[in-house]
């Protein structure tokens, strides 16, 4: 109950976000060097998106939706990743707006999303952040969306662009706290990767270790959304 009063306060802000502000987040940056992220290396990728909630002028969108399309933009960005220990990313939506049509374009609002995201280290079995880090997230700023997305894109391009942009603000985030990863330049750094397509890992293949993992994060993750 109090996680889900939580939410409903959040979305206020993100709706006047969406109205005033435009994203500065490029997520086409895949031709450019790693940047430097030391040991990192993606394990599990949890998203949960049951209890989150929907500003009301916002197109629909299902939590198997969200899940899916944030799991895919978090295998994007963080699968080209090659160090040496793994780390589990767990994340949670709170909240989201997608644009509708047919809104003048002076009331026109941006799409934005709201995620909770803990990092988990593999080797310690323990979330490296023991707050979940929350980021506002909104759509990137283009001739597409300067009228409104809502006239331009369709509900699953829209969420395609929020999802891009909220793996890119991960990474930034992770990256102002490089110091989580070890001291010495992962093998990666400075190497300009192609992006990866979203995978499923086979069943079986994880160690034991890795498998127990997963069940905590994915625990703890779903607990925390809950």
């Amino acid at each position: 109950m109090l996680r889900s009063l939580a939410a409903f306060r959040l979305l206020p802000g993100l709706l006047a976000a969406v109205f005033l502000l435009s994203a500065c987040t490029n997520p086409d940056d895949f031709d450019e060097p790693l940047p430097d992220l030391g040991d990192f290396s993606l394990g599990h990728n949890v998203v949960v998106a049951s209890k989150m909630k929907k500003v009301a002028i916002s197109r629909e969108a299902s939590a198997e939706e969200w899940e899916t399309v944030m799991k895919a933009a978090v295998q994007e960005r963080f699968g080209r990743y090659d160090g040496d220990k793994m780390y589990h990313l767990g994340i949670s939506v709170e909240g989201y707006i997608l644009a509708p049509p047919g809104i003048p374009l002076v009331l026109s609002p941006k799409s934005g999303l709201i995620i909770n995201v803990t990092v988990w280290d593999d080797l310690a079995g323990a979330k490296i952040n023991e707050e979940p880090k929350q980021f506002t997230v909104l759509e990137t700023f283009s001739g597409d969306t300067l009228v409104g997305s809502g006239l331009t894109q369709t509900r699953e391009e829209q969420m395609d662009n929020l999802a891009r942009n909220a793996a890119k603000q991960i990474e930034n985030w992770l990256l102002d706290n490089r110091e989580w990863f070890g001291v010495a330049p992962g093998p990666q750094a400075g190497m300009v990767a192609p992006s990866t397509a979203p995978a499923e890992t086979p069943e079986g293949e994880l160690e034991a270790p890795a498998e127990a993992a997963v069940d905590t994060v994915d625990e703890v993750v779903t607990s925390e959304a809950g």
